[in-house]
């Protein structure tokens, strides 16, 4: 079964009209040393046809930062299939510079590995506006599409 993911990538311009997205560090210790690479937009998984993923986006959102989702127009971005065959659906908002990480969720996990210990984590340990470029090399490749389509569409 394909698994499914929805996310919110909210934008905005600098005051020098520079573009800035606004993406997220995940959280926990498998990420907590990786900067490049280790990035996000703010999304998360859903049951493909049980729920609407637009829906699961805004929900995903609140969860993940603690801050509701951004009210406004939402851009259609599309979907990309990741290598591991993810297919992630995504949309931008335009939102206000005051946007920040608020409190996000946990998860728990075994940690260390098969030591039995069980704990607590953040889904999302930072979030911040980032430039466009900076954040192609920040988020997982897989996203990037999304920072393309997102340039395109305000081009």
């Amino acid at each position: 079964m394909t698994r499914t993911s929805a996310g919110l990538l909210p934008y905005r311009r600098g005051s020098d009209g520079e573009l800035l997205v606004f993406i997220a560090h995940m959280g926990g210790p498998l990420w907590a040393k990786k900067d490049a690479g280790g990035w996000s937009i703010v999304k998360g998984e859903y049951v493909a046809g049980e729920e609407d993923p637009r829906a699961a986006a805004e929900r995903e959102f609140l969860e993940e930062t603690g801050a509701p989702a951004p009210t406004g127009d939402w851009l259609d971005l599309g979907t990309v299939r990741t290598t591991s065959g993810k297919v992630i659906t995504a949309w931008a908002v335009e939102a206000p510079a005051t946007l920040t990480l608020a409190v996000p969720g946990t998860f728990e996990m075994e940690w260390p590995p098969r030591s039995g210990r069980r704990q607590s984590f953040p889904e999302v340990d930072r979030a911040q506006w980032t430039p466009l470029d900076a954040a192609r090399i920040a988020l997982v490749s897989g996203q990037i599409p999304f920072l393309d389509r997102l340039a395109a569409t305000l081009a």
